[in-house]
């Protein structure tokens, strides 16, 4: 029986051609809106990765407790053995050194008097090492207003802005007054390499960018740091990975008795990112929720109208005998066939348009070189999810429709059926 329906479809294109042409359109876009809203709302969560949260982080506990003063006293002891302990532990993953620092930032005049200062804080990273990729995970180059990257130790980057203000070009002096973990006076000079923009006002009016060594000899720091980041492999946050890579670390390495213990956060346990997250995912769902009763309402629309110019064909067969019951699930099964089949179609194509928008719609035009801290390439991203979505409204609503279109069938009478067939 099943191939008997599958045959009619394929020789009556007059009844199957267009209902899956319109299925397969609404499917396309179901899959399309997909892939696009979770490429653009996951951006967001992996500029804060590669920003300030990594995948998970390791601490001090001490420090952890007050992250958001970024305490240096509180760093985290011993990092050369930690790092060897993460490497060995999970192979794999990449692990980056960074510290957040801050000071009174000074600009001479040509007599080395004080011209002009101001308060300014910033981060700490490996800019010089040949393997390092933080360069690139910043988007530090594409982020340059004046000037270049820092070559040396020596030199380091001031927001464009903070520049702008000490009235200070590439290649200027500056002189960093700080302290050191250990509470003492610290005060080093600094060349100018470069301006660039962080795309965040706080940053921007006073940040800063230095290599992680020179600022270890500033702040009496060696073998030591504030924050270790690791990133899964593929740059692709996996929660459920991140919580396990954490709680296996804190259970081997981790101590409530000492306060200088590491202790590693996922990164949903970072900066309220629980918040965030579970934001993202709900506005994710509603904005595809909505779009997908759109859809599914118009395929229903297409399968009761489908239904409805058949009332004749329907008739004629109650005519010569064939059950109402039975007609009515042959409208069904038909409609499930149709369903699936646009379905397929509409997601093939979907991702097809999908797969090219992974590449990015370029949007840091509008952005006035803000790359540091926001995306200029705005992408769709395909996930597991993208493959069966489409099915969802695709077969369910063109059934529905049909299913209500065919309840007609039961109220057909020998009076009005003959009226039709004579017309």
């Amino acid at each position: 029986m099943l191939r008997f329906y599958i045959k009619g479809l394929f020789r009556d294109r007059s009844r199957s051609l267009m209902p899956i042409i319109v299925v397969a359109i609404g499917v396309t876009l179901v899959v399309l809106m997909q892939c696009w809203v979770t490429g653009v709302l996951g951006d967001m969560i992996v500029f804060n990765a590669r920003f300030a949260t990594g995948h998970v982080k390791v601490m001090s506990r001490a420090y952890s407790e007050n992250v958001d003063q970024r305490p240096n006293d509180l760093a985290l002891l011993g990092t050369d053995q930690v790092l060897e302990d993460l490497s060995n532990e999970f192979p794999g993953m990449e692990w980056v050194e960074r510290i957040q620092f801050g000071g009174l930032v000074d600009a001479p005049d040509e007599n080395g008097e004080t011209r002009a200062q101001g308060p300014g804080g910033g981060m700490a990273i490996d800019l010089l090492s040949p393997s390092s990729k933080e360069i690139e995970r910043l988007n530090l180059e594409k982020s340059i207003v004046r000037g270049s990257l820092p070559t040396v130790p020596e030199e380091i980057l001031l927001s464009d802005e903070f520049a702008t203000k000490l009235e200070l070009e590439p290649g200027d002096q500056v002189t960093l007054i700080s302290t050191t973990m250990y509470g003492a006076m610290s005060i080093t000079n600094f060349i100018v390499s470069g301006t660039i923009k962080f795309g965040a006002a706080a940053l921007d009016r006073g940040g800063m960018v230095a290599d992680i060594n020179s600022i270890r000899m500033a702040l009496d720091m060696q073998d030591a740091t504030g924050e270790i980041l690791g990133y899964l492999p593929g740059d692709e946050y996996d929660d459920l990975q991140a919580a396990s890579i954490a709680a296996s670390f804190n259970e081997k390495y981790s101590s409530e008795a000492d306060e200088f213990s590491p202790v590693m956060l996922s990164l949903r346990e970072q900066n309220t990112m629980t918040m965030y997250l579970d934001m993202v995912d709900y506005f994710k769902s509603m904005i595809i929720g909505i779009f997908m009763v759109a859809m599914a309402i118009v395929l229903w629309n297409s399968g009761l109208l489908g239904g409805l110019r058949r009332y004749g064909e329907m008739g004629l067969r109650i005519a010569i005998g064939e059950e109402k019951s039975h007609i009515y699930r042959s409208l069904i099964i038909e409609s499930v066939f149709i369903g699936f089949a646009g379905s397929v179609v509409g997601t093939a194509i979907g991702l097809f348009f999908a797969s090219l928008l992974t590449k990015g719609i370029d949007i840091g035009g509008m952005m006035q070189g803000s790359n540091m801290m926001m995306q200029g390439v705005m992408k769709a991203r395909i996930t597991v999810d993208a493959y069966y979505i489409g099915f969802i409204p695709g077969i369910f609503a063109t059934a529905l429709g049909t299913a209500l279109a065919g309840i007609g069938i039961f109220k057909r009478k020998t009076a009005q059926l003959f009226k039709e067939l004579q017309a």
